[in-house]
């Protein structure tokens, strides 16, 4: 049987529980028997389910159980703790991490107690910025030493923080004494104390074993509501059963540690000690925003007034604050004075430091949105492409009573196609649309937004992360080139949707960028145009871009530039020469680079009157670019990704991999080798490249079976119907997903190739009904 038990409770975490996984399973024990890993699936809507059946298929120890339905995180531990076989039972949420040799240390703390029914340990809390702190039990733990103790004996015990994990309990003890979490927020406080209330052995472990994980947004205890007076419920329950929850004194050995007890209040009752322990709760809940909005504060106050002064036992004294609710915001006005004194200043500030248009902003904020307007914006408000614009090409045709304005600065306006409107980044009219708009759709960011009731805004990405992203980015030696983190969570906290391309893309995104929006595994909708385009789409395309009949058209698109140019872009025009005239470059520089007057060789050669070299830097669609292309090359562009769902041969130019991974960081291996990690054929120079074409393992097969696992991992959410997804969910609101297509029915757009044989076949069939003998008509 395993020593351990560990119970995860895990919904919408996706973007953290591969690390709780991952902490648990990498334990350093000499023996996998020792462990059993339950994770349970609360009928999650993101990918939580499915990364722990990833962990089940390849590891014997993790048992997924998944719900039938939604239940909360305390029937989820009942629902893992009832399949659990370990003499111990632990408890993780999904979102924190056990400690490295926590498990060993727990273990030998255990036996060298003689398996009490109870062991505590510290933990350590840490925030977005990663930053870590003290949990605040060290010393209660310290204090305890080495004894084995109960309840009574050492109260002190009680005021260890009350939680699912910060504590191994026996499972004899857990089945014997019919302990279970509660339903609904506030679910650990029974559990907690009960576990200690009713042991007659407990021990502690002076040592961090957990980082707990707070979060900005997408829990209980970090959205503001009337849902915490449920609290005040928990302790009232707790209270009421007190008594019988006491075990009867033992004469002992554990009886004698209360001899031991020290000046730390371990000598006040049990009754006390949870009386002070739960005040102090409650008025730090009372004062904390982020918990207790303003039209609630009266009635919790009230509520745990009552509760903390029906169970006051005799003697203890009653904070001043609590005499009255008049008293409680007269001792705290002062302090709310001098906060909203400080916002007005800062805020008066800001003022003056606006523009004549961005006061007009903040009066026409208070005008009535427009239902049926939508703002759009790109490519940092320069161009009219991408997901915004499949979004709007979409909704166009299935929600033509929507009317769509494109937010594009003074420089860009070429950039909007003939008969769309659009509107100048920061004039009057701008600052009138954006106040106005029920819906904002961008890439992006618009200038000077500020979140607004009522506003949804849609943040659509633009592709597939594969360098470090938001928070990510902050310790890594390129983080100056990024938003800091203040401003990643400024603008986190105004999205209310993000699409996902794939599963990677939503784990690291709600990693990386924290917030209260709803993510939508969607598929991006700009790739829509790799499964409606046809044969005809395919030559239309290439024949404007000025691509050779029969010519191999290789798309060459390298990532943004790094730093100083620690990783140089291939030699285009050597590598023409020594890919020779059956082939033809079709060269696209990152957007960024091109605005920055960067990568100037690339430009020389596309000057180049044999047409070798074709400059498609200007070409506002890169899904065109794609279309055109018989294969891409490219280092680390996350274009990778999106040409993958073609399903047409790709090759990685690796030159510069170890600086990139140094200076931005990579969530992907692309040079493993490894499937689901490398899409296609490695490369490090012009020669090598020359010779992946030149020999055909391009397009071989162990090209073809890479390239076939990497769009496994990372295609399978691009069926076509993104942008229709998208329109309804959000621009419609209809909660109903619209499914997708199973593999089997999804189409992808014809090969170069193949267009071309097809192309061949019409005129065959045009020459044959046209010809001699032909009957036409």
């Amino acid at each position: 049987m395993p020593r351990f038990s560990v119970i995860v409770p895990a919904r919408g975490v996706q973007g953290y529980l591969r690390a709780c996984l991952d902490s648990v399973l990498e334990q350093d024990r000499p023996d996998g028997d020792l462990l059993e890993l339950i994770a349970v699936d609360d009928c999650s809507t993101d990918a939580t389910g499915a990364i722990i059946d990833e962990y089940a298929r390849r590891d014997p120890r993790p048992v997924a159980l998944h719900l039938r339905r939604p239940s909360g995180a305390g029937p989820s531990r009942n629902a893992g703790a009832a399949l659990a076989r370990g003499d111990y039972l632990l408890f993780l949420d999904g979102d924190d991490t056990l400690a490295p040799g926590a498990l060993a240390a727990v273990d030998a703390r255990l036996r060298a107690c003689g398996d009490p029914d109870v062991l505590l340990w510290d933990h350590e809390r840490t925030d977005v910025w990663e930053r870590r702190r003290p949990g605040g039990d060290g010393a209660l733990l310290r204090a305890a030493g080495d004894a084995v103790f109960d309840a009574a004996s050492r109260p002190a015990v009680l005021g260890v923080t009350p939680a699912a994990w910060n504590r191994a309990v026996r499972r004899d003890h857990w089945t014997g004494r019919g302990l279970a979490f509660a339903d609904g927020p506030y679910e650990d406080i029974p559990y907690a104390y009960e576990s200690l209330l009713t042991a007659r052995r407990v021990a502690v472990l002076d040592r961090v074993c957990v980082t707990w994980r707070e979060r900005r947004r997408g829990s209980a205890a970090t959205t503001p509501g009337p849902h915490h007076l449920v609290a005040v419920e928990r302790y009232e329950d707790l209270f009421a059963r007190l008594d019988g929850l006491l075990p009867e004194t033992d004469e002992g050995a554990e009886g004698a540690a209360g001899e031991e007890a020290a000046a730390d209040g371990g000598r006040l009752p049990p009754r006390a000690v949870l009386h002070a322990r739960m005040t102090e709760r409650l008025l730090a809940m009372l004062d904390d925003p982020d918990r207790i909005l303003p039209a609630d504060r009266a009635a919790f106050f009230r509520a745990a007034s009552r509760c903390i002064r029906r169970h006051r036992p005799a003697g203890a004294p009653l904070p001043a604050a609590l005499r009255s609710y008049r008293a409680y915001r007269s001792l705290h006005g002062a302090r709310d004075l001098r906060r909203e004194l400080v916002r007005e200043l800062r805020d008066r500030g800001g003022a003056a430091a606006r523009t004549a248009g961005r006061r007009y902003y903040g009066l026409r904020r208070h005008a009535s949105l427009d239902p049926d307007l939508v703002l759009y914006g790109a490519g940092g408000n320069r161009a009219v492409s991408g997901n915004p614009y499949a979004i709007y090409r979409k909704a166009q045709e299935i929600a033509p009573q929507l009317h769509g304005v494109w937010a594009v600065h003074e420089d860009a306006r070429d950039a909007v196609p003939a008969g769309a409107d659009h509107v100048t980044v920061g004039s009057r009219r701008y600052w009138e649309l954006l106040a106005r708009a029920t819906y904002l759709v961008t890439d992006g960011d618009f200038p000077g937004a500020a979140r607004r009731p009522g506003q949804l805004c849609l943040q659509t990405h633009r592709g597939t992360p594969l360098a470090a992203t938001g928070l990510d980015t902050h310790r890594l030696p390129a983080a100056g080139t990024a938003p800091g983190p203040g401003r990643v969570l400024e603008h986190a906290d105004r999205w209310d949707f993000c699409l996902s391309a794939n599963q990677h893309s939503g784990e690291i995104r709600e990693r990386a960028h924290p917030g209260a929006y709803e993510t939508l595994a969607t598929g991006f909708p700009r790739n829509d145009r790799f499964a409606t385009a046809t044969a005809a789409d395919v030559r239309a395309v290439r024949a404007a871009l000025g691509v050779r009949p029969g010519a191999t058209a290789v798309l060459y698109a390298p990532a943004r530039g790094l730093p100083g140019g620690a990783a140089p872009p291939l030699d285009v025009a050597r590598l023409a020469a020594a890919l020779g005239p059956r082939f033809q470059l079709l060269v696209r520089v990152h957007p960024h680079d091109r605005a920055q007057g960067a990568a100037p060789e690339l430009r020389r050669a596309c000057l180049q009157d044999d047409g070798a070299v074709l400059d498609v830097s200007g070409h506002p669609h890169v899904e065109d670019l794609c279309l055109a292309a018989d294969a891409l090359l490219s280092d680390f562009s996350p274009l990778l990704f999106d040409y993958a769902v073609l399903d047409r041969p790709i090759v990685v130019h690796t030159a510069g991999w170890d600086a990139f991974r140094l200076t931005r960081g990579a969530y992907v291996d692309l040079l493993s080798g490894e499937p689901g990690d490398t899409p296609g054929v490695l490369a490090q120079d012009e020669a090598a490249v020359a010779g992946a074409f030149h020999s055909g393992r391009w397009d071989g097969p162990a090209a073809a079976s890479l390239r076939a696992a990497f769009r496994e991992r990372f295609c399978r959410y691009d069926d076509g119907l993104a942008a229709e997804r998208v329109v309804r969910r959000v621009l419609l609101g209809e909660d109903e997903p619209l499914p997708r297509l199973p593999p089997g029915e999804r189409r992808t757009a014809p090969s170069p190739r193949v267009a071309e044989r097809a192309l061949t076949q019409e005129d065959g069939a045009t020459r044959t009904l046209t010809g001699p003998g032909a009957v036409v008509g």
